[in-house]
C-alpha cells in the first residue's frame, strides 16, 4: 500500500486546565472551537486546516502514559504556519496577552527555511509560529 502524508491533521495536548488553554489557543492565537465533546474531557480547536484537541488531565479518555502536562513536557512543540509574518507585530501582540516568548530565528519547515518564533502556552508546551518560506535550501 502507498499513501502520502498531506498535512497535519491534528495534535492532542493534555492539559490540566482546559478553560485555561482554550482561551490562550483561541484569544492569543486566533484558534476557534471547532466541537466541544464535554462528556469525554475533549476540546477541538480549528487551528487552519488542522485542529488542536485539548484533552482534560484525568479525564474519560486521557491516557497518563502519554506524557506530564503542566511542565510542557506531553509534547515537544507544535508548529503553525502562519502569515503574514511580522515578528514585531506578533511579539507585541504576544506579550500584550501574557504569553512567555521564546527564540526568534529562521528555522526550516515544511515549506523550506523562513521566520520562525517560539513561544510558550499557559502549561508550558512550546509553540513555534512559522512565516512563509524565504528559501528551499
Amino acid at each position: 500500500m502507498n499513501f502520502q502524508i498531506l498535512d497535519i491533521d491534528h495534535v492532542v495536548i493534555r492539559a490540566l486546565n482546559v478553560d485555561a488553554m482554550t482561551r490562550f489557543y483561541c484569544d492569543v492565537l486566533g484558534c476557534t472551537l471547532e466541537k466541544a465533546q464535554l462528556d469525554l474531557g475533549l476540546i477541538q480547536l480549528r487551528a487552519g486546516r488542522a485542529l488542536i484537541d485539548l484533552l482534560q488531565v484525568g479525564g474519560p479518555i486521557d491516557r497518563p502514559e502519554s506524557g506530564t502536562p503542566g511542565r510542557g513536557c506531553n509534547m515537544d512543540h507544535v508548529c503553525l504556519r502562519v502569515e503574514p509574518f511580522d515578528a514585531d507585530a506578533l511579539k507585541a501582540w504576544l506579550t500584550e496577552r501574557g504569553a512567555r516568548l521564546g527564540e526568534q530565528a529562521t528555522r526550516y519547515g515544511a515549506d523550506g527555511y523562513g521566520p520562525s518564533l517560539y513561544l510558550f502556552d499557559p502549561e508550558g508546551n512550546m509553540i513555534e509560529l512559522k512565516g512563509p518560506p524565504t528559501s528551499s535550501a
